[in-house]
């Protein structure tokens, strides 16, 4: 039976271990040798010796040739560990039962995450349990100290001469071909740090039955991946980190808080290599955790200066000295120069995820084009060149296959990039940063995943130059972060964004800087939004005072604050005065603004609303029929605010009578939002809502119920059981349960609703007091009348104090106590 044939296995990385870069090189395919061979017996990190003298003997097995470096302290026995000696011992096995070649194992990653460290317990582990015949320790920076490394083990097991290191090192391969007839030899062979895989064309371990090859390296070329299997050696996990933490701070009789040592190992992003230096630190300096964690956080300290002056474990180089190397070897790929400016880009945003088009729009394109040689400008194709070339050197992950999330890179990779930078450098590449993440945001966000992910690539970016984005002024991307927020349902997030915006704003340009009014502006209306109509109102009265004085009366930001402090005192119950509000400003928006700018548009249709909630629904669905007609003509069929038209005019259709007719609106708006926007978007889903809530209007409340608890599935699927629109979509489904006669039902179903209001958006948000006016009303429906009384009575109370005792809500509850009152029998207090 043929001898099955085992080729070993390939590591990715050397741990901050560097031979000389570049050097001279030994090209076997063509027998000519280029350069002067270096020879390195015990490990020395690339120094050059040459060896003269006579012929040594050979020497026998087993025999170890060069060192292999020292065990780290507290070294952790990592899943990639368990990986590696199965791969490997699964090819023992085959070769016992004659399969196939198996190919080899290859240690991919980052600087930093202990490749060298698994290498070394690998063959250390092999080595102490007799498995070994020969072990070839190499640290093959270069092809030179690869073919250097051979040489020597030629000339210690084959006493060849050591003047002649080129015949030397070919006649160690090819003493490493399996012979037939020939005894056994069980060996293993180590190339660590292999920083460029064209170093070893020629020169690597044949193939055989007894023989194991394993490379660490920082590459994830292809030529690698087909030379052995790829392992990829990742960070440590949170277990594995605190353990390391304690272990190492334990054997120095340092013991810490475990919630601060979590914590650190967050702030480093669980790498080995930099957990070890800050423990290094911690001891060395006789701190804490919390000031090193103190240290970190400062942005003026550089990551080198996080560093203990004698590295630990043997390193000999800082994680940011290392990852400077693999950059400028980066560099060096086709296209050449972009790897340094892409990463730099990278480097402000967010570690867990970039959208690929924020780093392939036209904002990074011209930031590439300014760092290249050549005049032309860098191309989106040339653009993931650069990416790919920082994924083969371990600096980033790419992965195409998930766009919004395509580029990871380490925070700490990240933090070493941005202190190399001077501080004008530093808030210009920030200043493009927030460019690109601006054109890469879409004006209608119909994906949320993607805009999950430029809302954590803003606050990244804020994190890191929040300077940067208030000069000259407040960077576009402040404002589309927070609106994000808002309409992806968060507006309590909303809220705070811009609450804090308004503050920074206010304090580095001044209160009556326009950026800074605008930001109140917004904070006044997420405050809104979030259930504080009282408060948004008293926002937009202060605010409209200051841009008279600042702006003038016919200033376009001024009318806009009048437009809004309409619409929020009509929130607040007074639909008349908000109707009459924006008459008053549509005929200055008709003088200043024209008839058919959209802002003007957008006062006709909160007239025409507020002249519906005042009790005129005839005349609003007059007014939003000519308001369609002029925004078709104006914006087109397919606009959204057209669409928004077309939504509005059915809803005063359906309440001036013609619910049959409004249905039939819907339908067709539905086929066109659809086609628009997708079925995904919030639009769409609302024309659903509202499609659904008419069909129970139109006498058909089980097809309402049917039809919203489909909308319910995907609202929950797109925007989250905790979205305002689904939680207002559960308010239907209960009331359409109830109206079809499961009042029991809907009394469960509102209950539950109530307890999720509470917390996601507090008791005395609008929406949770009218979820309560629902509950108590079906309970009564049950069979409650007494338990319903006594709902609405203490419901009234509280809409007292937040609402008023003249706002519509209130007075609904007053004549639902005193129905439910009666119905209890209570006839004297109805």
């Amino acid at each position: 039976m043929d001898p099955a044939v085992f080729e070993g296995a390939v590591v990715a990385g050397g741990e901050a271990r560097y031979g000389a870069e570049g050097g001279d090189h030994v090209d076997f395919r063509r027998g000519v040798f280029t350069g002067p061979v270096t020879g390195k017996g015990d490990h020395h990190h690339g120094d050059h010796h040459h060896y003269y003298g006579a012929r040594r003997p050979a020497a026998g097995w087993p025999h170890q040739v060069g060192v292999i470096p020292p065990r780290a302290g507290c070294f952790q026995p990592r899943a990639e560990v368990v990986r590696l000696r199965e791969a490997l011992a699964g090819g023992r096995a085959a070769v016992l039962v004659g399969q196939d070649t198996v190919r080899g194992q290859v240690l991919a990653g980052m600087g930093g995450v202990g490749k060298t460290q698994l290498a070394a317990d690998y063959a250390r582990t092999a080595w102490q349990a007799g498995e070994l015949d020969l072990l070839v320790w190499i640290t093959a920076s270069n092809a030179t100290a690869a073919a250097s490394g051979y040489a020597q083990a030629a000339v210690e097991l084959l006493g060849a001469d050591p003047a002649d290191r080129e015949t030397a090192a070919r006649a160690f391969l090819a003493w490493l071909e399996p012979k037939a007839n020939a005894e056994p030899c069980r060996w293993l062979v180590v190339l660590d740090d292999v920083t460029d895989p064209a170093d070893l064309n020629g020169l690597w371990p044949p193939a055989g039955p007894y023989g194991r090859t394993l490379v660490t390296t920082r590459r994830q070329d292809a030529a690698l991946a087909l030379a052995g299997r790829l392992i990829k050696v990742g960070l440590f996990t949170e277990a594995e980190s605190l353990a390391y933490l304690n272990a190492t701070l334990g054997a120095c009789e340092r013991h810490e808080p475990d919630e601060q040592l979590t914590a650190l190992a967050q702030d480093l992003g669980h790498l080995p290599l930099a957990l070890s230096q800050a423990v290094a630190y911690l001891i060395d300096a006789g701190i804490s955790t919390a000031a090193y964690r103190g240290l970190l956080a400062d942005r003026a300290t550089l990551l080198a200066d996080a560093a203990p002056e004698v590295l630990p474990d043997g390193q000999t180089q800082s994680a940011a000295a290392a990852w400077s190397l693999s950059v400028d070897r980066a560099d060096t790929l086709r296209p050449v120069g972009l790897a340094r400016p892409m990463l730099q880009l990278a480097a402000f945003l967010s570690p867990n995820g970039i959208p690929q088009t924020v780093l392939t729009g036209e904002p990074a394109l011209t930031h590439l084009t300014r760092h290249r040689n050549t005049p032309v400008s860098v191309t989106a194709d040339e653009a993931v060149g650069a990416l790919r070339a920082l994924a083969r050197l371990s600096l980033i992950d790419h992965t195409p296959a998930t766009p919004h999330q395509a580029v990871r890179v380490h925070q700490l990779i990240q933090r070493a990039i941005r202190d190399t930078l001077t501080p004008g450098r530093h808030d210009q590449l920030a200043r493009t940063t927030a460019d690109a993440l601006t054109m890469a945001w879409p004006a209608i966000e119909r994906d949320t995943e993607l805009a999950q992910a430029l809302r954590a690539n803003a606050t990244t970016l804020t994190r890191t130059a929040e300077d940067a984005l208030h000069r000259p002024d407040v960077h576009a991307v402040l404002y589309l972060a927070g609106r994000s927020l808002g309409e992806a349902g968060q507006v309590t997030a909303a809220t705070a964004h811009f609450q804090r915006l308004t503050e920074t704003t206010g304090h580095r340009l001044g209160p009556d800087h326009p950026d800074t009014l605008t930001a109140r502006h917004n904070l006044a209306y997420w405050r809104g939004e979030a259930g504080d109509a009282a408060g948004a109102a008293a926002g937009f009265e202060q605010l409209l005072a200051d841009r008279l004085r600042v702006l003038g009366e016919d200033h376009p930001d001024t009318l806009a604050t009048r437009h809004e402090l309409a619409r929020w005192r009509g929130e607040t119950g007074d639909a008349a005065s908000a109707a009459a509000s924006f008459e008053q400003l549509l005929a200055d928006r008709l003088r200043v603004q024209g008839e058919d700018h959209p802002d003007t548009l957008a006062t006709r249709n909160e007239l025409a609303h507020w002249r519906g909630k005042a009790g005129d629904a005839a005349g609003a669905a007059a007014g939003f029929e000519q308001l369609l007609a002029d925004r078709l003509r104006v914006q087109g069929e397919d606009h959204p605010h057209t669409l928004t038209a077309r939504s509005n005019l059915a809803r005063w259709r359906a309440e001036a009578g013609d619910a049959a007719g409004a249905a039939a609106a819907l339908e067709q708006l539905l086929a066109d939002r659809l086609r628009v926007l997708g079925e995904d978007h919030p639009h769409t889903l609302t024309t659903r809502h509202n499609l659904a809530h008419l069909l129970g209007e139109t006498g058909d409340p089980a097809g309402a119920g049917a039809a919203l608890e489909e909308l319910l599935a995907d609202r929950l699927r797109v925007l989250g059981k905790d979205h305002p629109r689904t939680l207002t979509t559960r308010n239907n489904l209960a009331h359409w349960r109830g109206e079809a006669g499961d009042a029991a039902g809907a009394a469960a179903a509102y209950e539950q609703l109530l307890a999720d209001q509470l917390r996601v958006q507090g008791e005395d948000h609008p929406h949770a007091l009218a979820t309560r006016n629902n509950l108590a009303h079906w309970r009564g429906e049950a069979g409650d009348a007494a338990g319903a009384a006594a709902a609405f009575e203490q419901l009234l109370a509280d809409q007292l104090r937040v609402l008023g005792e003249d706002h519509p809500d209130t007075l609904t509850t007053r004549n639902n106590l005193a129905h439910w009152r009666g119905k209890a029998g209570e006839t004297p207090h109805a």
